[in-house]
């Protein structure tokens, strides 16, 4: 395995991320019944925003997941918690196996996408908010060193057109500071994470 990551191109991309998106085990990105378009329109958004980006995660140059940073000052999460200096919220998203599921594969995304955040030295700490019935997430999340801290209801985002109204979010508001990362990793890895980003890209 070996992860790069390369914004997201909304039109180009559409066709790849509507196919991850509107699969039942992705019911949690809230995208079930969207189109293509509604997936062009969403990620035109993103890029447009100035405080959310998109990336997709490339294993050997093949996309594998779906990443988002965003400002949680200039999210919904600013009206639940104090937002602190160095916070950055993220979203993910991992790709539909092809074949059998590689034994460790998600895990080793979710070390990519946080060592990849914190490459960054303003970052302090990444949030994140998954859907509170979302267990599998939860998990994945504690073992690279997030702390759950309480469940938030969201505001509801707009649903495509023509779709059912999506409901207010119950979410699991976690945190993950720099050093609960690394914590979590062998000290090869660690070692590899806090070296400057300019010399570990």
């Amino acid at each position: 395995m070996s992860f790069t990551f390369r914004p997201v191109d909304p039109l180009a991309d559409a066709p790849l991320l509507h196919s991850w998106v509107s699969q039942p085990y992705a019911r949690f990105w809230g995208m079930l019944s969207s189109t293509v378009q509604d997936v062009v329109e969403e990620y035109s958004r993103i890029v447009a925003s100035g405080h959310h980006q998109a990336f997709l995660g490339l294993d050997d140059g093949v996309p594998a997941f779906l990443m988002e940073r965003y400002q949680p000052g200039e999210s919904p999460l600013a009206g639940v918690y104090d937002v602190q200096p160095g916070d950055i919220g993220m979203h993910l998203l991992v790709a539909p196996p092809e074949g059998d599921p590689q034994a460790g594969f998600t895990t080793a995304v979710m070390q990519s996408v946080m060592a990849y955040l914190f490459e960054d030295p303003s970052t302090e700490r990444v949030v994140v908010e998954p859907d509170a019935r979302n267990h599998k997430i939860h998990v994945l999340n504690e073992r690279v060193g997030f702390r759950p801290e309480r469940v938030v209801t969201l505001p509801a985002l707009p649903a495509p057109e023509g779709s059912p109204a999506e409901t207010h979010k119950e979410a699991l508001l976690s945190f993950c500071a720099r050093a609960d990362f690394l914590a979590t990793l062998t000290p090869v890895l660690a070692t590899a994470t806090t070296e400057p980003a300019g010399e570990s890209r």
